[in-house]
């Protein structure tokens, strides 16, 4: 690893920055620090002053990558350090464009090693080598979420709660956000839902199993969308899921018996049959694409919900956190979870969320940074030295 050194905890002079190549979208974090001495500031080079400036003056980038302002993390201290940590995201698919970026930049004259996580980073491994000329250092993905999960909930939220849960789910009218403490979280049921859904039950910080997952998750939701409605983008098939009533494409309980299934429990507003009035003409010739999107949205929640309980009830786990970028913006499929564990538990299982949809990246570079022992940083000269971490995985290297 040419041009690399090794230098202890206490060198603070440095930028971060980190990555999460998804299924779907890649996933950019940045710490801007905002306790730069004037001496740092003085040496700093002038490509480092540019980028930060970039990241910190927009909130978008060109026509995909945007910063989720909302989510930004301020005045954090990480390392003895403060600063405010940004979220960047766009989709996979531009991956390309953005390793192109980064050669067209000359980055590879930094010598970078990168640590990535996500199936991307075994993916695009070859792209990042030939085409940006760096080198990718892979992390477990489940590892750094478990441990993500416990340490942004560990931080405060720019003085709110990060985990919360959804009070009197049963009722739309009383229906409330509600901050919850995870002060003591074992054991839990981590649910994580990107492109797809993986199950995790946690005991410990290092003792953690993978249950099960399910290939239907998130880009099943929008694949099926896009077929279906023609939707072009996820905030748009979420936004004619929210004006749908899915009750027009699925068939009922009430359908079949005219009312509830009194001796198995099932009340008539349960779904029998996902998308089973579409076997009718009539029923197809009436339904709309905010009905398809509506029952679309709900059937995938709905199995990740069921498939969710009972590895609860298998695990003996009463709480069960939902994560991953389906959540984003999802009002609809949470409260929905949140509803259906509560009914089908009998109240005897509570749904939770956090604010960070996907919160693992700070502990990823912790966790490197504690088990080692040290910092690795791309030594360039006097001050130009960075560690760079990344959603879900640390980059002891830098790229942009």
């Amino acid at each position: 690893m040419g041009g690399t050194q090794i230098l202890w905890k206490d060198n603070k002079s440095f930028p971060w920055f980190g990555m999460d190549i998804g299924g779907t979208l890649v996933k950019l974090s940045y710490f801007e620090p905002i306790d730069i001495t004037a001496e740092e500031e003085q040496e700093e080079v002038e490509s480092l002053k540019s980028i930060r400036k970039y990241l910190t003056s927009n909130v978008a980038y060109g026509s995909t990558g945007i910063r989720d302002v909302h989510l930004e993390l301020k005045d954090l201290t990480l390392f003895g350090r403060r600063g405010n940590l940004h979220f960047i995201r766009f989709p996979t698919q531009d991956l390309p464009t953005f390793i192109q970026m980064g050669r067209d930049k000359n980055f590879s004259t930094l010598q970078t090693v990168l640590s990535a996580t996500g199936g991307g980073a075994y993916k695009f491994e070859k792209d990042f080598r030939t085409i940006g000329n760096l080198h990718l250092h892979k992390l477990d993905e489940l590892d750094c979420l478990v441990k993500g999960l416990l340490y942004i909930d560990s931080v405060s939220f720019n003085g709110q709660a990060e985990c919360y849960y959804f009070a009197n789910a049963s009722d739309p009218e009383r229906c409330q956000k509600m901050p919850f403490n995870l002060d003591d979280p074992y054991p839990l049921l981590v649910v994580n839902i990107g492109s797809g859904v993986s199950i995790l039950a946690v005991h410990s910080k290092d003792n953690y199993k993978r249950v099960t997952g399910t290939s239907l998750g998130g880009g099943t939701f929008l694949g099926l969308c896009s077929l279906l409605t023609g939707c072009e983008s996820f905030e748009e098939a979420l936004e004619m899921a929210s004006k749908g009533d899915s009750t027009q494409a699925d068939r009922l309980v009430r359908d079949i018996y005219g009312g509830d299934y009194e001796r198995f429990g099932l009340p008539g507003w349960a779904v029998a049959s996902s998308f089973g009035n579409m076997i009718y003409k009539e029923k197809r010739e009436t339904v709309s694409k905010e009905d398809l999107a509506r029952a679309t949205l709900v059937t995938i929640t709905n199995n990740i919900g069921s498939v969710a309980r009972m590895c609860a009830v298998n695990e003996k786990i009463n709480r069960v956190v939902f994560v991953g970028n389906f959540l984003r913006v999802n009002t609809l499929s949470m409260k929905l979870l949140a509803y259906a564990l509560d009914y089908w538990s009998k109240g005897q299982l509570k749904a939770l969320f956090l604010e960070h949809e996907l919160p693992p990246h700070i502990w990823a570079y912790k966790r490197y940074t504690t088990t080692r022992g040290f910092f690795i940083y791309v030594g360039l000269g006097k001050q130009t030295q960075f560690l760079v971490f990344m959603d879900l995985a640390i980059f002891p290297g830098y790229v942009f």
